[in-house]
């Protein structure tokens, strides 16, 4: 714990005012909305080439597209070695507008930039045993080049 009279006056009010001693609790959930919420940030932004042609997935109430999405770092060692090191990610699109556009339009190797946010989960393979997974819920995606059939 730290002492308010250890910090300066102004760094006590910006703390009043960003409601920083209010302690929330994520276990408890009420009907009522608090006076304030705090805002937090997920965002993801990634630019890659599309790893394979999106699947449908879920049911028909609750459709998904799913497709992998390939980023890379580049490296140089102090010796001049090149190195490429490949990201592959799992993104999900769950708007409608944007499955469907995912589903008809979207090939493997297109570049793509894609916005959205990650989230994690568990699923259970078919002995029972549960896995957890991480994938990108995509708001937005740009079409960079389309793909001759």
């Amino acid at each position: 714990m730290f002492s308010l009279k250890l910090l300066p006056s102004y760094s006590v009010n910006l703390l009043r005012n960003c409601n920083a001693f209010r302690l929330a609790s994520s276990a408890t959930s009420t009907q009522q909305e608090p006076a304030k919420l705090e805002k937090t940030i997920n965002q993801v932004t990634l630019l890659g080439r599309v790893g394979g042609d999106p699947q449908r997935k879920g049911s028909e109430e609750h459709p998904v597209a799913i497709f992998s999405l390939a980023t890379h770092t580049n490296y140089r060692y102090d010796s001049g070695e090149f190195l490429q090191r490949t990201e592959w990610h799992r993104v999900v699109c769950f708007k409608p507008g944007l499955r469907e556009t995912v589903l008809n339009f979207l090939k493997k190797g297109q570049r793509v930039h894609v916005t959205g946010r990650i989230t994690y989960g568990e699923v259970k393979d078919d002995e029972g045993a549960s896995r957890s997974t991480t994938a990108i819920a995509a708001d937005d995606i740009i079409f960079f080049q389309h793909i001759s059939q």
